[in-house]
């Protein structure tokens, strides 16, 4: 059993770790939203196949609903005869030509160092993200050890961070934060304080309860004064999830830096063209990087930056 001081939650080690992690965590990243939308097609293509619930709701007649539940019938048999695919099948291969990574090829990031960022068989480059992501990932499992020190709850801390970079990299892309990432992460923030690893229990439900409600008064208020949507209930279950994690005296910095962040972020890109019509700035990425923050920094010292010290 690891015990507290064992030399396997030095911050070399967990480093190491951080960048097989980061490698897996690039996985996550490409393929779970692309799981989820052949998971929802399938349940419209089930829910479209009842053909006098189609009548109900839509109040169309019965020959239009039967030309519904013929197509709902086809797109099911297309994708259930789909490829599988999971975070471990097909293997990594190259989006451009299909080549199937040989495993000296997917060692983190000195694959992509040795491959010179090229595919080894069509020579199309190989986005700098990936060894970036690994790099990142590496480096907040290093920093997690030094802030608890080498004890298993380093560890612990370390699939913290990397939930919450694969949560942000997957909203950045997609403007969606999956249920399969941010459920997770929030009853496993219940579950540690429950064995007493990080808060008291109550502490971590009051946090939970306080950070969803708090985003989902935001939103049904911007709503109702505007007609518009501000946020997704993703974010309203990230933010519960935080304070899951550290409690509900967090959520009001976390709130207030990751929308500080956010509204510069969101003008730069605006001003640089990088922001197109019609789209907007995520704000997952900024709740999660407000939650690293109150974690590296400590509790104490984030109530001294609010004053409440």
């Amino acid at each position: 059993m690891l015990a507290e001081g064992s030399p396997w939650f030095q911050w070399w080690v967990l480093g190491l770790l951080g960048l097989c992690i980061g490698s897996f965590l690039n996985v996550v990243v490409h393929r779970l939203p692309q799981m989820l939308e052949r998971r929802w097609l399938l349940d419209a293509a089930f829910q479209l196949g009842d053909a006098g619930g189609l009548q109900r709701a839509t109040g169309v007649g019965a020959v239009q609903a039967q030309r519904w539940v013929d197509l709902a019938e086809q797109l099911g048999k297309n994708l259930e005869a789909s490829p599988d695919l999971g975070l471990a099948k097909p293997r990594s291969r190259c989006p451009q030509c299909g080549h199937v990574l040989a495993w000296h090829e997917n060692v983190p990031l000195l694959g992509w160092l040795r491959l010179g960022g090229r595919c080894s068989a069509c020579k199309g480059r190989i986005s700098v993200r990936y060894p970036i992501v690994e790099l990142v990932t590496g480096a907040l499992f290093a920093v997690m050890a030094w802030r608890f020190g080498p004890q298993p709850v380093a560890l612990l801390w370390c699939g913290f961070a990397a939930i919450l970079l694969a949560a942000s990299l997957i909203d950045w892309d997609t403007t969606l934060l999956p249920d399969d990432i941010t459920l997770p992460l929030l009853w496993a923030g219940l579950f540690a304080a429950w064995m007493g690893w990080t808060l008291p229990v109550t502490d971590a439900l009051l946090g939970a309860m306080v950070g969803y409600l708090s985003l989902w008064s935001v939103y049904w208020l911007f709503k109702l004064a505007t007609g518009k949507e501000g946020m997704g209930y993703g974010d309203f279950k990230l933010l519960a999830a935080l304070g899951a994690w550290l409690g509900a005296t967090m959520i009001l910095p976390i709130v207030l830096g990751a929308s500080a962040l956010g509204a510069v972020v969101g003008i730069g890109m605006k001003l640089s063209g990088a922001l197109r019509e019609g789209r907007f700035v995520p704000f997952g990425p900024f709740l999660a990087g407000g939650g690293l923050v109150v974690v590296l920094a400590g509790a104490p010292r984030v109530l001294g930056w609010m004053g409440w010290a």
